[in-house]
């Protein structure tokens, strides 16, 4: 066997989060910048390990400059402080296609463990020849639970900003 190493496709790539907004509807986000590195035993996805994955905080964008202004500040990501959400995979286990992905997620200074879904897509070589393994990731976290507690209400007592937070990815990893 031999080990094989994984980067993520950047341009083929893309991570979502949601979030209830006045707890009417949801607001959706996403990073531009982000980087994945992962091991697998030849390529087996069952094997993987050693899983990096790092956003780029102050690269978030929600459509709406100022609200992306304010979750860069010290009441949220505080990107001059804290300039990565960092995950480190601890485990991962496959069924099928069907896998769930454990791992140590560092939000700001608080780290705590998660598990997300993660469905894989399959293994294929582009027209350029690399070889290509696709992931859909699904999960959730309260983002009080990783010191993201600025909170406000409207005048009629409704929360602005939901405390669960969805993480939605589309993930392409290019074998190198």
């Amino acid at each position: 066997m031999s080990k094989n190493k994984w980067l993520i496709d950047p341009t083929h790539s893309e991570i979502q989060f949601k979030v209830k907004h006045l707890m009417i509807s949801m607001v959706t986000g996403h990073f531009k910048k982000f980087y994945l590195e992962a091991t697998t035993e030849d390529d087996d996805f069952a094997t993987m390990q050693d899983v990096l994955f790092t956003i780029d905080t102050a690269s978030v964008e929600t459509n709406n400059k100022d609200r992306d202004t304010h979750l860069q500040s010290a009441d949220f990501f505080d990107s001059e402080v804290y300039n990565q959400i960092k995950f480190n995979g601890i485990s991962y286990y496959q069924t099928g296609n069907v896998g769930k992905l454990t791992g140590n997620l560092a939000i700001r200074d608080v780290t705590n463990i998660i598990t997300v879904d993660a469905e894989f897509g399959g293994i294929v070589v582009d027209p350029y020849g690399q070889t290509k393994a696709g992931f859909t990731i699904n999960g959730k976290i309260n983002r009080k639970e990783f010191g993201l507690t600025w909170g406000a209400f409207t005048e009629a007592g409704n929360v602005v900003v939901g405390d669960e937070i969805k993480i939605h990815g589309e993930i392409q990893l290019i074998k190198k």
